[in-house]
């Protein structure tokens, strides 16, 4: 692999401003998007690529055409262009250690903020190796331009290498996948494709072969407003009814700061308004669908309990879906998963299935009928200032990925409808 390379375009990658818009009423929600997408058509298409395209949405699509004769199913790889609006990223200043010697990492454009080894302890498994952080003041963006970089070097080098065997293998860039609109415009017809791999795991060596389900919740609480003057007896403060609200929820269970393994939670991450009206973001997650609903019914109670001690208060809670755990998915076609593994144990490496506390695209893609495992891509603690990625860890996913697309092609396996 031309690991030089692949550093050059992640670096380039990152340092454009992609960041998702969660109020934004257009697809894809930031300009930046779009010119990322633009710029991977073009490398693309110089790498040989003829058929690369951004469509009317921003997707990027392409194919890479195959090299064997005899019919393979096509395969497809995909990342989304976006990152997460926990954290900046505009201005992304990444910063490249090599041969890391190990201890904390003081970041200098924010000394406050270190990444500590007591607090991140992968990294005492990474000296000697190549790390790259952003410099503090926003956060580094791997997740998912580790994806986006691993799919460009790896497409690179199949149109580089002709004899390595392949059959069709499909390439797609998707936007706005941090605020749950990655699939909106993306239909699995659209890619053609047996199967599909989102690049957009923590670690190394890992298939998550799990999300959360997951909905989104809005809660919107209309108060009284009047004058503070004349306001006794009168007024109703639709932000301490919201603050009410949010003090009534677990706070020792069924919350992210109190959740680990397969243990759901309700999570409010937004509070907006004023006296009059105030407007609560809440996420649902579980791995059980069905504990969705009970998420659900929590928030109608508390709420209820709220608009009590309120008297005058009055509340709107809208429930929106937002994906489903894929592992029943995967299971219908368990090819997905087992040529994964295999193709690492090609490599001489084994994976680990794992379970993310989260989703993907490949979350929605897999509900829609395109098995789409998650495989690990080298992201470490994304969406924090204190983001960090590993070259090594960014080679050896290229190399994963055109074991895949050798695996694929070395099966023999074509079924009905992938000739």
């Amino acid at each position: 692999m031309n690991s030089r390379r692949l550093l050059d375009r992640f670096l380039r990658y990152v340092q454009i401003d992609t960041t998702a818009l969660p109020e934004a009423d257009r697809y894809p929600s930031c300009a930046g998007q779009l010119q990322l997408g633009a710029m991977l058509v073009d490398e693309l298409r110089l790498s040989g690529v003829v058929d690369a395209r951004q469509d009317q949405n921003g997707i990027v699509l392409a194919t890479l055409p195959p090299t064997v004769w005899h019919a393979v199913p096509a395969i497809a790889f995909c990342a989304h262009l976006d990152t997460s609006p926990e954290t900046s990223g505009a201005n992304i200043r990444p910063r490249v250690i090599e041969n890391y010697s190990g201890g904390d990492l003081v970041l200098p454009g924010d000394p406050r903020r270190v990444i500590r080894v007591a607090e991140q302890p992968e990294l005492a498994g990474m000296v000697g190796r190549t790390l790259i952080t952003s410099d503090g003041r926003t956060l580094l963006g791997a997740d998912d331009k580790a994806g986006v970089a691993v799919i460009m070097e790896a497409a690179t080098w199949l149109m580089e290498h002709p004899e390595i065997p392949r059959g069709p293998v499909r390439i797609c860039f998707t936007c706005d996948e941090e605020i749950g609109r990655g699939v909106e415009f993306l239909r699995p017809e659209m890619l053609a494709a047996t199967v599909c791999y989102t690049l957009d795991g923590q670690g190394v060596d890992a298939i998550d072969v799990e999300t959360f389900s997951a909905d989104l919740a809005v809660l919107r609480i209309q108060g009284v407003n009047i004058h503070p003057g004349i306001a006794k007896g009168r007024m109703v403060n639709a932000l301490r009814v919201a603050a009410d609200f949010i003090a009534r929820l677990p706070r020792t269970t069924a919350c992210p700061e109190a959740t680990e393994g397969r243990e759901g939670f309700v999570h409010p991450f937004e509070m907006s308004g004023g006296v009059a009206e105030a407007k609560l973001q809440i996420l649902l997650r579980d791995f059980d669908t069905a504990g969705l609903g009970r998420w659900a019914d929590l928030l109608r109670q508390t709420a209820e309990a709220a608009r009590a001690a309120f008297p005058g208060s009055k509340f709107e809670l809208t429930v929106t879906k937002q994906y489903r755990n894929m592992s029943e998915g995967l299971a219908r076609d368990p090819r997905a998963v087992a040529y994964a593994q295999r193709a690492l144990e090609r490599l001489g490496r084994s994976a680990r299935l794992t379970s993310v506390r989260g989703g993907t695209d490949g979350s929605r893609l897999t509900e829609l009928g395109l098995p789409t495992p998650n495989l690990a891509t080298g992201e470490h603690a994304p969406h924090s200032p204190l983001e960090w990625t590993c070259l090594e860890e960014l080679v050896a996913t290229v190399e994963w990925v055109v074991s895949l697309v050798e695996t694929w092609a070395e099966s023999g396996e074509c079924f009905e409808g992938e000739a």
